[in-house]
């Protein structure tokens, strides 16, 4: 009786719309549970049953609140913790940050019901629903430099639909689980039994195939495995650019990459070293590198450097040892590592208090580093969340390394996000994936996407393991 009056007609649908975003997120890390994206997306195009366009924007908006809300609340920590803002700003710009990209969403949905033929009733759900999701989910990945965080592919790492990711990357993981949403819907929905049988055996279809497309091997060795070793020195990000923390921070990479002379492979994090390398050149860097060339090691760390002439200053990986090469951060996190839109935003910028938000951005063609005698496709932090930019190395890199800081997010969901986004690019790729963090979570991936050992998230030390050229 409740759900019958015009009230409830309207707002149970965008309460679905809202419940179903938040669901969705149990389907990525930590939580995992790959089907809960599924019957999240099947609740979404639920909601918009019956809706007009204008309605539906209402019910997609409310879905992308419920995804990106919870999923990415941990983005107030860094504006407040870290960012030095007043709480209640934190809490605001992230509310307008939400808000902002769940009109993606709402576009999906209106379009949805725009775009709909009466006539054509099981191609809404299958076609037309996970199309326009999976276009506006690709969208939010690159308007306005980007935020692909949260991409649904994402969620089907550990299942069957992730056997598609060499063939299809992300997002066409994402479009089949959005398509396996929309047959799921179907299944529950559609009234003739033949409809529904075809619409479970379409699903039986598709993850049947994704689990076969799992077994095969998409790439092959190319040499002999090494040794590589992560060292994670656990430092508290509110500290990390304390001057007076800078030597602290510095011997304590040094002595675990001691401890680990002779593995083939040392891997620093981002901004590892808190000082500009031509500072440190002479009196670390240099000694370093001759005492890696001696034990049969590459070190690649991540540190600062500055253009004398421009004055332009950049957040690189340095390798070091047999070869030494530079790569400089390309994609830079808005607000975190520049400030957009100076001349228009005013005092808004003025708000942000973050070390070292000026970068600028490298000038390389392709992220590849040689580091000794191969080359390794490499990103630096939320790089590797751009599918199309990190194969941009291949096929000559035969693996791949990402360095981070998370420390930014604290103890939160993002660190588990970040490592589900390089465990894909591992298996997107076909190639080992070396990962190290300030804070955590370092690992080492293989080539389809299995964490071989992490150093957990806030904790001190290294971790090493065997890695295959490809």
């Amino acid at each position: 009786m409740f759900l019958s009056s015009p009230r409830a007609r309207w707002w149970f649908p965008v309460l679905l719309a809202l419940a179903s975003g938040a669901l969705a997120v149990l389907g990525f890390a930590p939580v995992a549970l790959f089907p809960i994206a599924i019957v999240a997306l099947a609740g979404f195009y639920e909601s918009l049953r019956r809706a007009s366009p204008r309605t539906a924007w209402w019910r997609g908006w409310a879905f992308g609140i419920g995804l990106l809300g919870v999923g990415v609340a941990w983005i107030r920590i860094s504006l407040n913790q870290f960012g030095n803002m007043d709480a209640w700003i934190a809490d605001l710009l992230t509310a307008v940050f939400v808000l902002t990209l769940a009109i993606f969403y709402a576009l999906a949905g209106s379009l949805t019901r725009r775009l709909e033929r009466g006539d054509a009733r099981w191609t809404t759900p299958v076609l037309l629903f996970p199309g326009l999701f999976v276009i506006f989910e690709w969208l939010r990945g690159w308007v306005f430099t980007g935020f692909p965080w949260l991409a649904m592919g994402y969620t089907q790492i550990d299942g069957p639909l992730g056997g598609y990711a060499p063939i299809a990357g992300v997002y066409g993981v994402s479009l089949l689980a959005a398509v396996s949403g929309g047959l799921l819907w179907g299944l529950m929905r559609w009234p003739r039994t033949r409809a529904r049988i075809a619409a479970g055996a379409a699903l039986v279809v598709i993850w049947a195939s994704g689990s076969l497309l799992g077994t095969v091997a998409w790439t092959e060795p190319s040499d002999e495995p090494f040794e590589a070793t992560v060292v994670q020195a656990n430092i508290p990000q509110a500290i990390k650019w304390d001057p007076e923390a800078r030597l602290q921070t510095i011997q304590a990479y040094l002595e675990m990459t001691r401890d680990h002379l002779g593995s083939g492979l040392i891997v620093w994090p981002e901004t590892a070293v808190t000082d500009f390398l031509h500072r440190v050149r002479d009196p670390i860097l240099d000694p370093l590198s001759q005492r890696a060339r001696e034990e049969g090691s590459e070190i690649v760390l991540g540190i600062p450097v500055l253009d004398q002439d421009t004055g332009a200053y950049y957040n690189a990986l340095l390798s070091i040892g047999g070869a030494e090469d530079l790569y400089a951060k390309r994609h830079l996190v808005p607000f975190g590592e520049f400030l957009p839109f100076k001349q228009w935003l005013g005092p808004l910028v003025e708000l942000f208090d973050v070390p070292m938000s000026d970068f600028s951005p490298g000038g390389a063609s392709r992220p590849t580093l040689r580091v000794g005698e191969r080359l390794a496709g490499v990103s630096i932090c939320y790089e590797d969340a751009f599918p199309a930019e990190v194969i941009q190395a291949l096929p000559e890199a035969e693996y791949l390394i990402n360095v981070s800081n998370d420390g930014w997010f604290g103890d939160s969901l993002a660190p588990y996000q970040h490592l589900e986004i390089a465990r894909m690019r591992a298996l997107e790729t076909g190639r080992y994936l070396v990962r190290a963090t300030n804070t955590g979570i370092s690992a080492i991936i293989d080539n389809r996407g299995a964490v071989l050992g992490t150093v957990p998230a806030f904790v001190r030390g290294p971790f090493s393991a065997q890695v295959e050229p490809r």
